[in-house]
């Protein structure tokens, strides 16, 4: 099991994260392993926690992928502008902000960090057109007491950001790596409407094509997490080549909080 660190909270919310997976199951990880790799990255729940020496981060996000570039090479700039958007916060001044196309690597990160934190749900979606056009939440505050920008830009310091398909990035892991792999959830036939909108990112196909590089790396000596959705269609894809055991979570994602309750998920493990 990996040593406690000195806390550093994911400063993004993000539609699946692993916050609780962290919370949860955070021993089942290996005590020693070579880099972290990541190649869905979200809010990077999981490397804040690790805190590993060295790590690749990516995802076919570049928005995101940006923001998280921004804060490890200038979250003094970030933050100055967060904190104007923190006095200037309403419902019109988000939709302005919406609207908004920023010019400059900093004003585009503070602009997603403020869109994630007063948006509904911290959703992340966009139209056909590639804007963001999640409505604007409850949620009053910019900034958080939980926030420590500082350390989260000196762990990224430690990680490389690539802004790449999960195949690539799988394939530059080597043996003693650790691949962290939390895709979109797809299942072969789903009818859920969330999971209609991640078909269209990350299609049953992709699913596929992430288990055979994940057990192709696995071949190679490297350690393999994931997690994934908990169906018949997913444990049969996995369950060959890899230990695979169910979990429960809370589930957030609705619009009502009377709906929403608990959910499975599974953890796909090499070991």
């Amino acid at each position: 099991m990996p040593r406690p660190r000195e806390e550093c909270s994911p400063f993004l919310k993000w539609a699946g994260g692993k916050r609780w997976f962290v919370k949860q199951y955070f021993d089942i990880i290996p005590a020693d392993f070579g880099r972290y790799i990541e190649p869905f990255l979200g809010s990077g729940a999981l490397f804040f926690a690790l805190q590993p020496k060295e790590a690749i981060l990516s995802d076919l996000n570049a928005d995101l992928v940006e923001t998280f570039a921004a804060i490890k090479g200038d979250w003094k700039r970030v933050v100055s502008l967060l904190r104007k958007y923190h006095k200037l916060h309403s419902t019109p001044f988000y939709y302005r902000v919406r609207s908004s196309r920023p010019h400059s690597k900093v004003a585009r990160a503070a602009r997603f960090i403020y869109l994630n934190r007063t948006c509904w749900n911290g959703l992340y979606r966009v139209n056909k057109l590639g804007q963001f056009n999640v409505p604007v939440g409850t949620k009053e505050n910019v900034l958080l007491d939980s926030d420590d920008f500082c350390r989260a830009s000196a762990l990224l310091k430690r990680a490389a950001l690539m802004t790449a398909d999960f195949e690539l990035v799988i394939s530059t892991a080597r043996r003693g790596d650790l691949v962290f792999a939390d895709p979109p959830y797809v299942t072969a036939h789903s009818q859920n409407g969330f999971l209609k909108y991640n078909e269209k990112l990350f299609s049953w196909g992709d699913q596929v094509r992430l288990m055979e590089s994940l057990n192709g790396a696995k071949e190679r000596g490297v350690q393999i997490l994931a997690t994934n959705a908990d169906t018949p269609s997913i444990r049969k894809l996995y369950e060959k080549w890899f230990t695979v055991r169910t979990t429960t979570r809370s589930s957030i994602i609705a619009a009502s909080p009377t709906r929403r309750g608990t959910s499975n998920e599974l953890v796909i493990t090499s070991w």
